[in-house]
This record gives C-alpha cells, structure tokens and sequence, in this order.
C-alpha cells in the first residue's frame, strides 16, 4: 500500500474521531499519523492497535486501556524513528550487501602486513562499517613484539586527540540544554579568562610583553581552534601546564585556570591554532554540568552508547589489552618500544586525578566506531539520542570562515576537520566528511554522503613519517564498487 493511501486512510479515521468526544483518541488519532508518515513498515501493526482504540467508543470508555494503548503507539512511533538510522551494528554478513568488495578489502592486509615486515608499526585495528554493518574489523601483527603478544580486536588503545570529538559532543549536548551560547565569553564560566592579553615577545627567559586583547574568548573559538591558545611553548612549561595529560595530583580545574590567566598567541578568530582549547573545554563541561568530567562522559554519552571499554584510565582487570607503545627515533627506519614513562603509563598509573578532554581518553575500536556511528546517525545509536540532527549539522559546518588548517585545503568545525572540494581532491573522500587523528598514531574518518566510518588505530610516536593510515583510507575507498 503506498504511504500517500496509507495517509489517506488515517484522515478518515481521525476525522470520525475528532468528531467525538474522547480527547485520548483524537490524540490517538495525531499519533497514529506520525506513526504511518515515519515508516509504512509499522503501518499494520499500528493500524491493528488504533482499530482496537476505535472499538473501545462502543463500549464503556476505559481511560486505563486507552492509556495503555496511547502508550504503544508512542513506543511504536519511537521505533518507526529509530528504523530509520542504524542502532546496533550488522555483524557477519559479506560486504557485498552494502556495496564493498571483500576482494579489494583484503588489500588492507596486504598493505599493514608490508608495514609491519618493513618494521613501520608492530601492528594495528581497523574497523570500517558502511551503511551501519561492519564490513572490516580485524586486528594485525602484535601488541607487543618483545613479548610477542598479538594484536586483537578488543586491544586498549590511547585515542590521544580523538579525545576532542567526545569533549565536543558533551559541550554540544550541554548547549541543546540551553546552558549556554556558543559565543558566550569563556571568562562567564571560567573567571581567569577574564581580561586577555596578547603576547607580542617571549623572551629567552620565558618572561613576555603583551598587549590587552581586543575581544574575548568565546565557546564557538574553542571548539574551533581558534582562540589563540596553542600546546606546549616556553610559557606554558613555565607555568607547568602540562603538555596533554598528567600523572600528578592534580586536576583540570587547577590547569585550565592558571592557562586561563596566560596571555594568548593572536587575537580570538584571528588563526587557526591547534592546542589546549579542548581541554579547556573538559574543565568548561564540568563547571556548567556540575559534574566531575569523567563522571559526566560516563553517565551521558559512554553508558547510553554502550561504551564499556572507553575512559581516562584502564581499569587493573583491564591492563593486559592495552597497547605498547613504540618509536621511531633511530637514523634507519624502524619502531623500537618507547621506553617507560608517563608517556607510555600515562593510563595506568599516577594519582589518576586529570582529565584531559584534549588528549587523555583511551578506548578500543569497536568503542570508538559506536560514537562514530552516532554522529554519522545524526545523534543516535543504541536506541539513545544523545544530539539532534540539526547539532551535528551546525558541528560539520565550517566555523573558520576563509582560515586554512595547518596550510592545507580543508576547514573545521565544532571539533572535526572537514572536507572541502579542493580537500577531497588530494585522497579519495567526500566533501563534508569530517576527521581527525591523534598523536599516538590514531584516526577516524566520517563520510555521511558515502554512510561510511573509518577508524585505524597504531601506537607509535614519534615517527618518521605518517601516512599509513591515509593509505588505508585509500584502501576503503576503492573498494567500494555500487
């Protein structure tokens, strides 16, 4: 039956409702519309529940009945919404049935393997689904080569700056709350802001002039990147901000406020500076919720996403699936394990006390692909909203005007690179998909015109020269063949 009949048929019944006098059923009635408009697929089942409300005119009006009923077709309608945006993964099926080759998927293989022989990376997770099934989630080589531990699917990894999507989502999940404006000053929730200045010179001794600001720090400048606030420099050392995380007792209250009252490097709007404006952030989300910041991540977006393996820390009963980390220092190519440091233990050890929404959170891929999906859904995953569509949209819009990322062609948004014509014109991708990586070696890609996601995941920093992960978002790519 077409959508258009079906429709015509519920105006019928309303309007023989409406003509009545039981306000339950002509609420009904508008429900019951809704419901046929989201999806023909539940129109049986829905029209099978309203001609048993449209029965109980006959007999002696029972409001507990009609309240139940009234029920169900809210249940049904929350369904009919929910059908349309994937909420748990496709498992097991070929790829073929979303438009991929498994032939030309197991060109990734081929490529890590080369990698790992080469010595480039001592292994790696991929996960990729498409049009909500996973066609790719494989683990390769080891976790740890010396004590040769292989690599798996389910293996800890330090996300690093994929932390700042997730901080972005909690501010914007805030903002739907109508706690704040995007171009509120800063200095409103975090007073040190207050009265910026300007650097004009670092001396060699970190002391410095500068010259008051013109304007203030606003939310939409951070989640841009473009409040004049970069990582670490003479200054910030000075004043022991630390460079991503910390294993010290101490809290991101006490950091984000004495860089609060640090001159910043260029007017607000002014640059794109990539630096500690996330973790500002993270502080921002705690003052205005009220709530610790991992406490907060938790409760709203890791639990309703089913995101059991995602945190600052790992937890002891944990340990052995997180992933050694490596380097490539030497004057040849290849990766030697980095030794031990708060660089490597940073999850595991330490007072556990700072939480770094720019650079601290640790997750697995499987993890990782379900707030991903999230986003590419439109704000929904595991039958949770956690953002509107019209959230993630203003997200995914450009909010650096004719300011340039790090010299190349793409812009930013509300916490993600996105891709501009010119941008997809360098790699296979589509202009509005949006990325990000970290320093550790991690990556996400999210394509909504594709309804693809991406997430390649290594541990090795530093490194000679990147790259890899691109070749595997190349190897996504081309094997799409619908």
């Amino acid at each position: 039956m077409a959508v258009a009949s079906e429709v015509m048929e519920v105006e019928v019944l309303g309007v023989a409702v409406e003509e009545g006098s039981h306000t339950h059923l002509r609420m009904a009635a508008t429900l019951f519309k809704v419901a046929a408009i989201f999806s023909k697929n539940f129109f049986k089942t829905v029209q099978m529940i309203w001609c048993i409300a449209v029965t109980s005119v006959l007999k002696p009006f029972s409001f507990n009945i009609m309240k139940k009923i009234y029920c169900l077709l809210l249940l049904c309608i929350q369904t009919c919404i929910f059908a349309q945006k994937p909420q748990q993964f496709k498992v097991g099926l070929p790829p073929e049935k979303v438009g991929m080759s498994a032939e030309r998927l197991a060109r990734i293989e081929q490529l890590l393997n080369r990698k790992i022989a080469e010595k480039r990376i001592p292994g790696a997770v991929v996960l990729a689904a498409r049009h909500g099934q996973l066609v790719l989630h494989k683990a390769y080589g080891m976790k740890d080569v010396e004590q040769q531990k292989i690599q798996k699917n389910d293996d800890i990894f330090r996300m690093m700056s994929m932390s700042k999507a997730i901080t972005s989502v909690a501010v914007m999940m805030l903002y739907e709350e109508g706690l704040f404006s995007l171009d509120d000053p800063i200095s409103k929730y975090i007073p040190a802001f207050k009265n910026g200045q300007i650097i004009d010179v670092i001396n060699p001794d970190s002391t410095y002039t500068a010259h008051p600001a013109k304007k203030e720090i606003t939310i939409r400048h951070l989640l841009s990147h473009t409040a004049g606030i970069p990582y670490q420099n003479p200054l910030y050392a000075k004043a022991k901000i630390p460079y991503y995380f910390s294993v010290k007792n101490e809290t991101i209250a006490e950091t984000m406020s004495r860089l609060g009252a640090l001159p910043k490097f260029h007017e607000p709007g002014e640059k794109f500076t990539y630096g500690l404006n996330t973790d500002v952030l993270g502080y921002f989300v705690e003052v205005v919720s009220g709530m610790p910041f991992d406490q907060f991540l938790k409760k709203r977006i890791f639990e309703p996403l089913g995101m059991n393996d995602t945190g600052f820390y790992v937890e002891d009963a944990k340990k052995e699936r997180l992933v050694t980390v490596y380097e490539e220092i030497g004057k040849t190519a290849g990766i030697t394990p980095k030794p031990r440091s708060e660089w490597t233990d940073y999850p595991i050890s330490g007072a556990k006390k700072y939480f770094s929404g720019g650079a601290g959170l640790t997750s697995t891929a499987l993890d990782y692909a379900k707030f991903c999906q999230m986003l590419l859904n439109g704000g929904s995953f595991n039958n949770k909203i956690l953002l509107s569509r019209k959230s993630v949209e203003l997200m995914t819009t450009n909010q650096i005007g004719e300011l340039e990322i790090r010299d190349n062609t793409n812009k930013f948004g509300l916490g993600f690179e996105l891709y501009t014509a010119k941008g997809k014109a360098k790699i296979p991708s589509s202009e509005g998909a949006y990325e990000w990586g970290g320093m550790y070696y991690t990556h996400y890609t999210i394509d909504p015109k594709e309804d693809l996601l991406l997430i390649v995941l290594f541990q090795v920093w530093p490194k000679k020269d990147g790259g890899i992960e691109k070749q595997v978002q190349q190897m996504i790519y081309q094997a799409i063949v619908d």
